[in-house]
């Protein structure tokens, strides 16, 4: 099927998509795999960001991490899923992965490096509504650093709980807004260390700790658990805090059954 047709089809479907928000991104979409280009933050945090999910989703789905492809039998979205720095690990666990991104130039990348690592992945350029309407179901949504850039934050997320099945899980992160996170995600990030582009981020669209449980409350989920992805600039390392939300932090919900 080619991009034109999909981007056809995503538009079939009410979204809430920021076209602004998706041209960012498509910029930058040949530099995913470039742990020292603009991608550099997301490469320097994956490492949590996979600790913290691989671990919930074990302990949600009663699964052992150190048994072979443990999460085999699972079907799970990363929407938004830029060049697949989730997603291939992911499928490594032995989970079906679909990976999604409303930003056409992102999903060849991601098909090719897939491809080149020997994973099958299923790649589409489309939106959470879309699938939503398509009637599509997951056990598990991976929704990381997306909120913040949607038009709609509550429809958006309403559709990504009508795509899970009961009992399902979504793992969503986004940034704090308050003035630390202003001086550290856009200020030192974009301005000083120059690891994104000037206007990766408006920090109006930035949604506090308390503002996402709300809108994930008004979404019917039940959020089993918030914590912060706390950046270290002395020694360059993240780690998870049950505390710190300062800036970065991730939320773990369920659909009730």
């Amino acid at each position: 099927m080619t991009a034109t047709r999909k981007r056809d089809q995503m538009s079939d479907a009410q979204t809430t998509v920021d076209p602004s928000e998706v041209a960012k991104f498509e910029a930058m979409s040949a530099e995913w795999w470039d742990p020292t280009g603009k991608f550099k933050p997301l490469h320097m945090m994956n490492p949590v960001r996979l600790g913290y999910i691989s671990q919930t989703i074990a302990n949600t789905f009663g699964r052992d991490l150190d048994g072979e492809k443990p999460f085999a039998g699972l079907r799970l979205l990363d929407i938004g899923c830029g060049g697949g720095l989730l997603s291939e690990p992911m499928a490594r666990l032995g989970a079906e992965v679909v990976g999604a991104d409303a930003a056409p130039r992102n999903i060849p990348v991601a098909q090719i490096h897939a491809e080149k690592s020997g994973l099958e992945i299923d790649y589409r350029v489309t939106t959470a509504e879309a699938l939503a309407e398509a009637g599509e179901q997951f056990d598990v949504v991976l929704n990381m650093e997306v909120v913040e850039h949607v038009a709609d934050p509550l429809a958006y997320l309403t559709a990504c709980q009508q795509l899970l099945k009961p009992g399902g899980l979504m793992i969503a992160s986004t940034i704090n807004r308050n003035p630390k996170s202003y001086m550290m995600a856009i200020f030192g990030a974009e301005r000083v260390m120059r690891w994104l582009p000037v206007g990766t981020h408006d920090w109006n669209k930035f949604i506090t700790p308390d503002e996402l449980v709300d809108l994930l409350s008004r979404a019917r989920f039940r959020v089993v658990d918030t914590s912060g992805f706390v950046f270290n600039p002395v020694s360059w390392i993240w780690s998870i805090s049950e505390t710190n939300l300062s800036v970065n932090y991730v939320t773990a919900s369920v659909k009730p059954a």
